[in-house]
């Protein structure tokens, strides 16, 4: 399976509303199927068994099909990404399905209507898989900040939570004989503005949130030939997704909270109207409406904006305790304020009984993607959708349970749709079930929760562990091996030198006669043997080395403007060089504010052409992207307007973050070929592919090639091998190609590095032009020769 496709940081407000909206379809279907199913028990005569058969297997089909629709979703590849095509597919499936599934008839019989909805009501919840699923996943991957991710799900819970004050009011409509002769008749005619509305708000997230393209990715295959392997998969991912402790409590709290709430839900109608007004349907209007509307907005103004809050403040597992606890109130309350002929008095508990359900989606789902970074560092793989699936397979398959449970209790308490009045015995189950059956859940959940343990500190050092993960498996550099394979697109070459049959003394003279000639810039290296980052240098030392490179190169580029390295852009400036000058930036931010100021000052100086913040940070891992172009913007702000700012990285990286592009005056790309494996006869031709792609994303803004070489000496990596044959032979082609096409380059290095070699081996000490005692390489190689 491929690396994450979680993004850094922050979202913008307009993509979490996107994600909103799709929420507001995903609640609000199962909202008005509530209110619509009165329907058949109250009007269309279903009897309490069949309610219970309609709510279970449907349900259970819908469980079942989650985890396979997990595993498709994470498996697939597609220009579109993984995600976006089945929201659209499965809203288009729910919404005609639903429309179709409510065109019931009294006169067509109890038998056939209840074969009907139930053969329809199997369609309807395909289509709520095919869209639910990856939707959910969406959410997991938008982000992988602590914080963020409770964000993005508190946005979306508030726009979710209007299905929930818009519902309630069908009760209204269905019973207001001026507008419908039968409720049976309004909810045929409701059910198609109903379907085709919200099939619209379920295609918003496929149609605006963004997503990169997975075609090039390695996924297990999706075919008939392979089903039999890929239902092992799903097996397993399951398996191993639910032996991880945390998020086995989410899901079973989740279970017992979400479906004790729903096994009951439907009952607020019939106590509020057979209790409070004696059966009375058209003298309790519009109470059962307000009941759940005005939980709603509570809901909506009250809880989620409180719940997020705390969550900041006190943790998502103690704002998951306190919630949880004062729903448990205002279950409790409903027994008292439940008055005969006094209605109002149950507003009071409202509040206090919106922050079970309020809560729940908001924390929980925010914790999932926290235990989604988990199952990352134990598996290497990314699993939103598997995880996605089997969390809500428990809400689902107890939806199901709920459904039947309700059907079973209704039952039980004899509660008889065909007589207005219900006996007290009956009233009174009711209301036991009511407000008991949701604290016994709520406790359970409590309990189970207790000791949840994924504190924020937990879930930022899984985080950092997964970064530092990624970087030790792409072995002596921050770079992916043979990556660039993962991109087919064709490009055309340029033809270069056939240095292939080259003697050591002809390619000596050649790789002289292009270094004679002058470069277009070269990476500075001022550090001496025996020296190191963080040794502070002197302006003797740097200008004896800038001495050397004069008269070969016309711009250098520099990495730090602190321990002396501010004095680069000085001393290129005085000898007549124009500079590429950066800040170091990296998880320390008092070194990165000294940084930052001291660039700023050299450009105010006039001793920067090109200004750069930061050098492949995100790909280390130390900073999130919303931190890294926040840095961007900072400096941006403070620099002369015609000083033109980049920030520098693997050219891939440009390439799946746009708005680290938008951020940027210039591209500022790294290409190593020899990072990726790649022999160094194709490397030149590599090179020139990984501009193309850079080139490709730039929206026209200059692209620079700010780093590329090649190593005379060390380990090899995959077909490349550090030779200074190979050395000569990239250089002499990678300088050819940028001249005949006028494309800047920085060639890495001026001298070699031996600090290098306790991070990178021989190879990472090995990449200058000259020694690092200042002598020019090769010389040895055409005395041997000769």
């Amino acid at each position: 399976m491929s690396s994450s496709t979680t993004v850094s940081g922050k979202v913008p407000f307009g993509q979490k509303v996107a994600f909103g909206v799709g929420m507001l379809a995903n609640q609000m279907f199962p909202a008005v199927l509530g209110i619509f199913m009165v329907v058949l028990v109250q009007d269309l005569g279903f009897p309490g068994w069949m309610w219970g058969v309609i709510y279970f297997f449907p349900r259970v089909f819908d469980s079942i099909t989650d985890p396979i629709m997990g595993f498709i979703s994470d498996n697939t590849s597609s220009k579109w990404g993984r995600r976006r095509q089945y929201v659209f597919l499965g809203a288009i499936i729910m919404g005609i399905s639903f429309v179709v599934m409510w065109q019931l008839y009294r006169e067509n019989g109890v038998e056939y209507n209840f074969a009907y909805f139930l053969g329809f009501s199997f369609l309807f919840y395909l289509g709520l898989t095919i869209f639910s699923v990856p939707y959910v996943a969406m959410g997991y991957e938008m982000s992988d900040d602590f914080h963020e991710r409770t964000s993005i799900m508190g946005v979306a819970q508030w726009v979710g939570q209007w299905a929930w004050v818009i519902a309630p009011w069908f009760w209204v409509v269905m019973y207001d004989q001026s507008l419908f002769p039968t409720a049976e008749v309004a909810t045929r005619q409701l059910a198609i503005g109903v379907g085709i509305v919200c099939m619209l708000f379920a295609m918003v997230p496929a149609i605006f949130i963004k997503s990169r393209s997975t075609i090039d990715e390695t996924y297990m295959p999706l075919n008939f030939s392979t089903i039999g392997s890929s239902l092992i998969e799903i097996f397993k991912g399951f398996k191993e997704a639910f032996a991880l402790k945390p998020f086995r409590k989410l899901c079973i709290a989740t279970f017992f909270i979400f479906n004790a709430f729903n096994t009951i839900a439907a009952f607020s109608f019939f106590i509020i109207v057979y209790y409070l007004f004696n059966g009375n349907a058209d003298a309790a209007q519009p109470w059962p409406t307000l009941f759940g509307s005005l939980g709603a907005l509570v809901t909506t103004f009250v809880v989620i904006p409180i719940v997020t809050t705390m969550s900041r403040k006190m943790g998502k597992r103690d704002a998951f305790l306190v919630s949880q606890a004062i729903s448990v109130l205002g279950y409790l309350s409903l027994w008292f304020l439940f008055v005969p002929g006094e209605p109002y008095w149950f507003i009071i508990a409202l509040p206090f009984h919106s922050f079970g359900i309020g809560s729940l989606f908001v924390l929980m789902m925010s914790m999932t993607a926290d235990v989604i970074d988990m199952d990352e560092l134990n598996t290497g793989l990314r699993r939103e959708g598997i995880f996605g699936a089997i969390y809500w397979w428990m809400v689902k398959f107890g939806f199901a349970i709920a459904g039947g449970l309700s059907g079973i209790i209704l039952s039980v308490v004899g509660f008889n749709a065909d007589i207005a009045q219900q006996s007290d015995e009956t009233l009174t189950g009711l209301r036991l079930f009511y407000s008991g059956f949701p604290i016994l859940g709520t406790l359970v959940a409590l309990y189970v929760m207790w000791d949840y343990d994924v504190t924020e500190e937990k879930a930022n050092a899984v985080r950092l562990a997964i970064a530092k993960k990624k970087k030790e498996k792409l072995g002596t550099s921050a770079h992916w091996l043979h990556k660039l394979e993962t991109y087919k697109d064709n490009f055309k070459k340029t033809a270069l030198l056939d240095l292939s049959h080259k003697s050591n003394a002809e390619l000596r003279s050649i790789f002289t006669d292009t270094l004679e000639k002058g470069i277009h810039g070269l990476c500075f290296s001022p550090y001496e043997e025996g020296q190191k980052v963080g040794d502070i240098l002197d302006r003797e030392q740097i200008a004896e080395r800038m001495e050397i490179i004069r008269p070969h190169t016309k711009w250098v580029r520099s990495f730090s403007c602190n321990d002396g390295n501010e004095l680069i852009p000085k001393v290129a400036h005085e000898k007549g060089l124009k500079t590429m000058v950066g800040a170091w930036i990296g998880h320390d931010k008092v070194k990165n504010k000294i940084e930052i100021d001291n660039l700023v000052r050299l450009a105010n100086e006039g001793c920067v052409n090109i200004a750069v913040v930061g050098n492949e940070v995100l790909l280390r891992g130390e900073l999130e992207e919303a931190e890294m172009i926040s840095y961007i913007n900072q400096v941006r702000r403070q620099l002369p307007d015609h000083i033109e700012l980049g920030y520098v990285d693997a050219y891939y990286q440009f390439l799946e973050r746009p708005a680290l592009v938008e951020a940027c005056d210039l591209i500022l790309a790294n290409c190593y070929p020899f990072w990726e494996g790649i022999d160094c006869d194709e490397a030149p031709y590599s090179v020139q592919h990984m501009y193309e792609l850079a080139k490709g994303v730039a929206n026209g803004k200059k692209v620079i090639i700010a780093e590329t070489g090649w190593p005379s000496g060390g380990n090899s990596v995959g077909d490349a091998i550090p030779t200074e044959e190979n050395a000569m032979k990239f250089f002499t082609n990678t300088q050819k190609w940028s001249q005949d096409r006028d494309i800047e380059i920085f060639h890495f290095s001026s001298f070699d590095e031996p600090w290098k070699r306790a991070y990178e081996g021989e190879a990472g000490a090995q990449w200058g032009l000259w020694e690092e005692d200042g002598r020019l390489k090769y010389l040895e190689t055409i005395a041997n020769s000769e």
